[in-house]
């Protein structure tokens, strides 16, 4: 209870406090930086042609897996 009461503070995609994130001066106050997930991708292309192939993606669960070498 007292986790879900503390993430409802949290913005759902950054996970920063809203009550900081959502001040007007806070507009430009914080940067970002990209990061790839090579694992993720192989995820992403992997639906990708799933759905080329007619796939539904509805209730769709992904196992991402490091190739044995």
């Amino acid at each position: 209870m007292a986790l879900m009461e503390a993430e409802s503070g949290l913005c759902g995609d950054c996970g920063h406090p809203l009550i900081e994130t959502t001040a007007a001066d806070g507009e430009f106050a914080y940067d970002a930086s990209i990061t790839k997930c090579h694992a993720c991708v192989a995820g992403a292309r992997r639906v990708a042609a799933f759905q080329e192939d007619g796939g539904k993606t509805d209730g769709l669960k992904v196992s991402v897996f490091r190739k044995e070498t």
